[in-house]
């Protein structure tokens, strides 16, 4: 398959709906915030990986946009958070600046809220699904975004520095911070297709499995990355004296950790055959990425 024409036809699909649906104002100016963030490009992942999961189903991606679209909204906020002064501090993000260096601090944080509100508004805007299902999905999708998954995570992350913490401990850490929405994008691309409970339980384990490869290959992109590639500064797990794969396991070892975890991962999809293959390459993606 030509893997990139699939990759950019579904990107570009995500970012017409993302920009349509921004087109729909509120009463105020954090809709200028909230755009600056959402629009400004990115990969994509958990929209696409939700709707090359329900194709390895046997389902249409394409019919699933609404669902796909609200968690890159999810994902969009926590960048923004992430971002300011009291979590970690950066000045640029996908190679300009980051919201509440042009915004302010405090409309970033309202930025952040509308688009993890609007994200449920827009899920549940989802047709052709039974309602049954629909409230299944919006509702992992909840639990993977909150206390139970990447906002439990990055309450860890932030009582994780400035202090040495355990491989358990940066697993559990990294499983919620980084891990619960990749998660919740291939479970819910499953459960929308009509997912067996054997192909339900093979695509739950793919999904942590990338999401684990996923944050081993960003702390170390985060070492020899240059901060052109990266679109953001470079050293910042260093500059807030954060734990990472590399400062536990060594850069070689981080490595290796990755694509050994790559390789499991991509086992869980032999069931699924040649329908997997872009959820392959979405996976190899994912770990030799470069920025």
């Amino acid at each position: 398959m030509d893997f990139q024409k699939y990759y950019e036809s579904r990107k570009k699909l995500v970012n017409a709906f993302l920009e349509k649906r921004m087109e729909k104002k509120g009463i105020s100016n954090v809709d200028d915030a909230m755009k600056y963030s959402l629009l400004a490009g990115g990969k994509r992942l958990r929209p696409i990986l939700l709707m090359a999961t329900a194709e390895a189903v046997g389902a249409n991606g394409y019919d699933y946009l609404p669902m796909a679209c609200g968690l890159e909204m999810i994902h969009t906020y926590s960048l923004i958070h992430d971002d300011l002064p009291c979590m970690d501090n950066d000045d640029y993000r996908r190679g300009r600046l980051t919201n509440h260096k042009v915004y302010g601090e405090g409309m970033a944080v309202l930025a952040g809220d509308g688009l993890l509100t609007l994200a449920f508004e827009v899920m549940l805007e989802q047709r052709n699904v039974k309602p049954s299902v629909l409230v299944e999905v919006v509702h992992e999708t909840a639990m993977c975004a909150g206390n139970f998954g990447m906002v439990g995570g990055q309450a860890l992350d932030l009582d994780a520095e400035n202090r040495q913490i355990t491989a358990r401990e940066l697993k559990t850490l990294h499983e919620g911070k980084t891990g619960a929405m990749f998660i919740a994008a291939v479970r819910g691309g499953a459960h929308l297709a009509g997912a067996s409970d054997e192909q339900l339980l093979a695509l739950t384990r793919f999904a942590e499995l990338i999401g684990l490869a996923f944050q081993i290959q960003d702390d170390i992109l985060d070492v020899v990355s240059t901060e052109e590639e990266l679109g953001k500064p470079i050293g910042s797990d260093e500059k807030n004296h954060k734990s990472t794969y590399v400062t536990l396991f060594g850069l070689d070892g981080a490595k290796q950790m990755a694509e050994d975890t790559m390789k499991e991962a991509l086992a869980c999809l032999d069931m699924f055959g040649e329908k997997a293959e872009p959820l392959r390459q979405i996976a190899g993606m994912m770990c030799h990425r470069r920025n």
